[in-house]
């Protein structure tokens, strides 16, 4: 009978209103649906040009021309990767907050576009524009926080930037709050659980993204050291535990990644370790990786000058008497204090920051999706790549901080607390400064020999300038006095 039977070259719609049976996904439908039910019985009943099935030899052969393409695909874009990464590197620490902001912006947008509904987004124009709105006003706040905490005393003697340093973080709250207000009015009836959930998962992605790898930048105004190495230890771990994993994987360690195995794990535990001690043993030659930024022009030709950190200093160590051991006899071992901070890093990057690749996992399977994007070719998307870096991050920022980061004066604090005299304390402060330096050297050629080592010519004309406009109103106070 014709009626019990399906016409060949017909297409039948299934219920869930995919041809091809394919579970519909959470961006491709709207909460009330679209389309005309007569459209789609049009297009379930066009022809379909039926074409035989590949043999199993052809798939074969797609299949290994795919991943053969794919090999390559990969390969060149992590040499371009690489290439670009080391070339930032050496440049200046300029360059590689550069590329810390472009990987902050592409990863928000990755996150933000696998919990988007195109068909709400549309209806709702301003929804977009708030996201972006709400990473604007996020990256001022952070992006200023770093500036004032680093280079405050540049800009409070500044009339034009010092108003905005000085009130950033009211500066910062308004513009939140503008936008809040703007999202509570934009609010529509049929649209609440849509815009709220979108309200709800920018923010998560703001504080994922663009909160922790704040905590990056931070680390290269702290020294290279502490971006390049915690971002070095996970990228080997990764590797290792793929090598290690191949070659004992035995065990599987957990569901989320069913092909990461115990032996991987522990074996990339081991090779990280070795591979921070011998990173730290050459980066700790060079001041352009230890010394924090005092000037943002260097590169890795030019360098840095600072005082040197004692963690960077090899300290020997003497062991205790022990009553077993015959007396006067000692055991001593010299190394620097870095090494045992870089065995600390090297076991988060290897035991703790793994979870956050196992997060952005479990983020995947719940959107069921492959990658969070294609903005890289062949590796997917940024945030595939990143998933590990921003915990990691976060973490080397609070371990320096907490103990390694040395608890002294700074030129940003002083002038802070400068800033914060009342004018007639900052007039009767300057006499004090001219006569502790003449005291300091002894004499005026001393001071003028050391000005000479340690200040750029830019700096004198500068020092010159403001000595000279001080001078001229002092001249000017005495005549009018008198």
């Amino acid at each position: 009978m014709t009626g019990g039977r399906s016409k060949k070259g017909v297409r039948f719609q299934h219920r869930n209103g995919q041809a091809d049976g394919r579970r519909s996904s959470f961006s491709d439908v709207s909460e009330e649906g679209s389309g005309s039910p007569t459209r789609s019985r049009k297009e379930a009943l066009e022809p379909v040009d039926e074409k035989p099935p590949p043999s199993e030899e052809e798939q074969k052969a797609a299949e290994t021309a795919k991943k053969k393409a794919n090999f390559w695909t990969r390969t060149l874009w992590t040499f371009i990767m690489i290439a670009i990464f080391f070339g930032a590197l050496f440049m200046g620490h300029i360059y590689i907050i550069l590329i810390i902001t472009a990987v902050q912006i592409i990863s928000f947008k990755e996150v933000i576009a696998i919990a988007n509904v195109p068909s709400r987004a549309r209806s709702l124009r301003s929804t977009k524009s708030l996201n972006w709105y709400w990473l604007a006003t996020t990256m001022y706040f952070l992006y200023g926080e770093t500036v004032l905490y680093y280079f405050k005393h540049i800009l409070l003697v500044d009339k034009v930037l010092a108003p905005l340093a000085t009130h950033h973080r009211f500066i910062s709250f308004a513009l939140y709050v503008f936008g809040f207000v703007f999202f509570v009015a934009s609010l529509q009836a049929g649209h609440y659980k849509f815009q709220f959930t979108n309200f709800a998962w920018t923010h998560m992605a703001l504080y994922l993204i663009v909160f922790q790898a704040h905590f990056v930048m931070n680390n290269i105004f702290d020294g290279m050291i502490w971006f390049f190495l915690p971002a070095a230890l996970v990228i080997t771990n990764d590797i290792f535990a793929y090598i290690c994993g191949m070659m004992f994987g035995r065990t599987q360690l957990i569901k989320l990644s069913p092909k990461k195995t115990v032996e991987g794990f522990v074996g990339a535990w081991i090779m990280t370790i070795i591979w921070a001690m011998l990173l730290v043993n050459i980066m700790s030659r060079s001041k352009y990786f230890i010394c924090p930024v005092n000037d943002l022009g260097a590169n890795v030709f030019t360098g840095l000058e600072c005082d040197v950190n004692p963690v960077f200093i090899p300290h020997t160590y003497t062991l205790p008497d022990y009553y077993f051991l015959p007396k006067a006899t000692t055991y001593s071992v010299t190394f620097m204090p870095m090494q045992l901070h870089a065995l600390a890093l090297a076991t988060f990057a290897s035991l703790i920051a793994p979870f956050g690749g196992f997060f952005a996992s479990g983020l995947k399977r719940t959107f069921k999706i492959k990658d969070f994007g294609d903005s890289i070719p062949g590796h997917g998307g940024m945030t595939d790549r990143m998933d590990c870096q921003f915990i990691m991050g976060l973490f080397a920022y609070l371990y320096f901080h907490s103990f390694i980061a040395e608890d002294t004066a700074t030129l940003a604090g002083a002038m802070d607390l400068f800033h914060h005299l009342t004018l007639d304390d900052q007039v009767a402060f300057l006499p004090w400064v001219f006569r502790y330096f003449v005291n300091k050297f002894g004499s005026i050629q001393e001071l003028s020999e050391y000005l000479v080592k340690h200040s750029s010519q830019d700096v004198l004309i500068e020092l010159r300038q403001a000595i000279g406009q001080i001078s001229g109103a002092i001249d000017k106070a005495i005549v009018a006095a008198s």
